[in-house]
């Protein structure tokens, strides 16, 4: 496992060839509410129109959480956009939110990182009903996460409520344990 210290990562792991864990450090979260009609995209940011799905533009994720609610994952700083989408979004009745400081992300990577995962939810992560593109808010032992799948290596990305995420992080070590 590759460390890197942020709020999950605080502590000592012990590495596991199957599984690769680390701390995105620095992204930037946004949430989105908004009413119908969507645009395809708004300043620049895909908005993926069902629920479930991802859209990615460069360093720059949508994840569709619900009917009308999005959640922007822009790796850096990306500090403008904010502003960027509040000018886009004109006097339509929507909710812009930043929630960089509330949440973290856990970059699972790996050979044994589906079968990580699956130890702790009950979602069906198989390669024909899971895969890129998909994300859902799920239990993963016990703390609820959204979970973001990258790609088909299997990549996921664990998005944590930052009071659970030293123990999520401790629980995802001891479960890499025989994989």
């Amino acid at each position: 496992m590759t460390r890197k210290v942020g709020v999950a990562m605080a502590d000592a792991i012990r590495p596991s060839p199957a599984v690769n864990l680390s701390e995105v450090l620095a992204a930037r979260q946004v949430g989105l509410r908004l009413r119908p009609p969507f645009p395809a995209y708004l300043a620049g940011v895909p908005l993926p129109l069902a629920p479930n799905r991802v859209a990615a533009s460069l360093a720059m994720r949508t994840l569709c959480l619900g009917p009308d609610e999005w959640l922007v994952v822009a790796e850096g700083e990306a500090s403008d956009l904010v502003p960027r989408l509040e000018r886009a979004l004109g006097g339509r009745r929507a909710a812009i939110h930043d929630l960089s400081s509330s949440r973290t992300i856990i970059d699972i990577r790996g050979d044994g990182a589906r079968t990580l995962l699956t130890a702790g939810c009950g979602l069906d992560l198989h390669p024909r009903v899971f895969g890129p593109g998909q994300c859902a808010q799920i239990l993963l032992a016990r703390v609820p996460v959204i979970l973001d799948q990258i790609d088909e290596a299997p990549h996921y990305r664990l998005l944590v409520w930052r009071s659970y995420a030293r123990w999520l992080h401790a629980w995802l070590v001891d479960a890499t344990e025989g994989l």
